[in-house]
């Protein structure tokens, strides 16, 4: 008996976290350990894929692996136990309450007898125990043997048990749990002799999990229905199914008006290679798309209402007094849309970096989840792959998105002469409920103006 309550407290349960907002699963792509490795505090042990981004995963103890519950592929519901490690120094703790017993001590058998039978242990940090602190029995304290056996027939009646004695807990951790409205007596203790410390309290005032669903795994063997010669299915899930989701939404809920203009930019081309030498630029990443996404942010401090948000509940139009500009980046997981925090307030080069450091983050599939959240307004730019423009469908809860195409030499009157000039086509989408047709007409035409003229950079920034 007292051998296998060591193993149990020598072993570690880590769950996996919801590391967005309301996410309720993730899918374990890679684990960077095994069993028997050992691991310490803040190393990362795998990478999980949620609805919005990969992430790295680190433990947050020290100890050595004692088992993978799960296997590289699989999705997980939030708060399942996904590796459990053997901590260090756990097992000695659990030995600590051992030590050599006074002369005047109780009989303790009626006390493991009270405890209630075929309890699940609580991990801490994943919910609540409902049954009694159990503390050792202090000098003298004798528990009477008939109320013992009174609490062993209560439980086989069905009936919880009466609490004993009173938790183990320092002045402060009881202050701590005073203040949170946590009872002590519902809390598991971790610490020495069954002691209850503030990380106890504090886990006992953190969200128990819904009872973790099943988790669906496809089954090692199954028959298709389709001709595999002649297609392939692929599951929609992780970045993909939530891009989808949140498309569908998007398209369904915000009426959207979508505006082109088609602009000579050859005064920007030259401006971008004149910038690739600059001192201050030096390396930056240089192109079209910088001088594009600052044109947009100041489009947008001239017309500021357009950089507003929709909400439903409250009936309200919420202008923003700050802009973070997304910028839509095509990864092997899917279309994602990090966005660069208040962008308005950076300078060129300032901007320049956060651009390079955004897409290389990307690519490298490492976009964290909030990189993903607040953005205001967003660039697509579908140039890259040659399209002339399109009709881009906003990004939830944004009020406008940009679409740049491919720039490309064309013949234009310029000077009242047909001559080659470097021309894209923009295409302005924004919901009809925050902005109205003047309004957006305004802000394309004012990307355009600049884009055409770039010195109004400085004129109008």
């Amino acid at each position: 008996m007292t051998t296998m309550t060591e193993a149990e407290a020598s072993v570690r349960e880590f769950r996996m976290p919801d590391v967005g907002e309301g996410l309720t699963e993730a899918e374990i792509l890679k684990w960077y350990v095994q069993p028997g490795d050992t691991v310490t505090d803040g190393q990362v042990v795998c990478e999980v894929e949620t609805a919005k981004a990969a992430v790295e995963l680190p433990i947050p103890y020290d100890g050595v692996v004692h088992e993978l519950r799960f296997p590289e592929g699989t999705t997980v519901a939030v708060g399942t136990s996904i590796i459990a490690v053997a901590v260090a120094g756990a097992a000695a703790t659990a030995e600590a309450p051992a030590e050599p017993k006074p002369k005047a001590e109780p009989v303790e058998e009626p006390v493991e007898e009270a405890k209630p039978a075929a309890r699940t242990p609580v991990l801490v940090g994943y919910g609540v125990s409902t049954s009694a602190t159990k503390r050792r029995p202090r000098k003298g304290a004798e528990i009477p043997t008939q109320e013992a056996s009174t609490a062993v027939q209560a439980e086989l009646n069905g009936h919880a048990p009466a609490v004993q004695s009173r938790p183990l807990a320092k002045p402060p951790v009881r202050k701590l749990a005073k203040d949170l409205g946590v009872d002590l007596a519902t809390v598991t203790p971790s610490g020495p002799d069954g002691i209850i410390t503030r990380e106890d309290v504090h886990a006992a005032v953190a969200p128990a999990p819904e009872p973790a669903p099943q988790v669906q795994v496809a089954p090692p063997v199954a028959t298709p229905t389709y001709d595999t010669t002649r297609e392939t299915r692929i599951p929609v899930k992780g970045v993909r199914r939530a891009t989808a989701a949140a498309m569908v939404g998007s398209a369904f809920t915000a009426p959207h008006v979508t505006e082109f203009v088609t602009v000579d930019v050859t005064r920007t081309m030259k401006l971008v290679e004149e910038l690739k030498q600059d001192k201050e630029m030096q390396g930056l990443r240089v192109n079209p798309l910088l001088l594009i996404a600052k044109a947009l942010l100041v489009a947008v401090k001239r017309n500021p209402d357009v950089n507003a948000s929709w909400d439903e509940a409250a009936q309200e139009i919420v202008l923003k007094h700050y802009v973070n500009l997304g910028i839509a980046a095509a990864t092997p997981r899917g279309l994602i849309v990090p966005n660069i925090k208040d962008a308005h307030a950076k300078t060129l080069p300032q901007l320049a970096q956060s651009l390079g450091e955004l897409v290389s983050t990307a690519r490298d599939g490492k976009t964290s989840p909030a990189a993903m959240q607040g953005g205001t307004v967003t660039i697509t730019n579908v140039g890259v792959f040659g399209i002339d423009t399109g009709t881009p469908i906003l990004n939830p809860g944004e009020s406008a998105i940009l679409a740049i195409g491919t720039i490309r030499l064309q013949p234009w009157v310029h000077k009242g002469k047909v001559k080659p000039r470097q021309v894209t086509t923009l295409a302005l989408s924004f919901d009809h409920r925050l902005v109205d047709g003047e309004l957006g007409s305004k802000v394309l035409a004012d990307v355009a103006a600049i884009l055409e003229q770039p010195k109004r950079l400085i004129t109008w920034a």
